[in-house]
């Protein structure tokens, strides 16, 4: 080995060394985003308690997909959450006027006897401002949080069409069905008549 070939090589030895020493640690960014408390939002919400896992087998289009309980931020199973009973799944964003309008009707439903249970979806909007909208609207409706980008693992899921709300039906079979008409409930008796031509 020639004395140039010998430089050559240390020389590419230190810079190999050093572009390895001045690459971020851990992999990709380092910056880490600061969390913010959704403590107060979470208080002020007093949303009722995500749907602990059901008896029987998890919910198939579901199976394995995990989102955030908007009250309490524990994880949650969205497919075992949603197995064994009727449920009517309202995805919705802070953003959406039309989702405004329809929150209070479910919240509303979910209050009358033999109504199914009501699991709110929020998607494509920061949690802090879909809690921000329940505490002013007066929902309390359970929700999981979807995630505030494009699309969330729920979402993706159930293939959530663009404009929302979008309402499902999850039979107690596991079986998820659109709700076409209306898209949005104006009253208690549309969801009723919903839920019940889907069942």
């Amino acid at each position: 080995m020639t004395r140039v070939t010998k430089w050559a090589l240390a020389a590419a030895v230190l810079a190999v060394a050093l572009i390895v020493a001045l690459l971020p640690r851990g992999g990709g960014d380092t910056a880490a985003k600061p969390t913010e408390d959704l403590g107060p939002a979470r208080s002020a919400a007093a949303l009722q308690p995500c749907p602990a896992p059901g008896s029987g087998p998890p919910v198939k289009q579901l199976e394995g997909v995990k989102a955030e309980c908007l009250g309490d931020g524990a994880g949650v199973d969205v497919g075992q959450a949603l197995a064994g009973a009727p449920v009517l799944v309202n995805v919705w964003a802070s953003w959406c006027q039309p989702c405004r309008t329809e929150l209070p009707v479910l919240q509303e439903y979910a209050k009358q006897p033999g109504a199914v249970r009501v699991l709110g979806v929020q998607v494509q909007s920061p949690a802090k401002d879909g809690l921000d909208l329940l505490a002013r609207l007066g929902v309390h409706l359970p929700s999981v949080f979807d995630g505030d980008g494009g699309s969330g693992p729920v979402r993706t899921a159930l293939k959530v069409p663009a404009a929302l709300p979008a309402s499902y039906l999850v039979t107690a079979g596991g079986e998820v069905r659109f709700i076409a008409n209306p898209r949005t409930f104006g009253n208690t008796d549309q969801v009723r008549a919903a839920v019940e031509g889907a069942s």
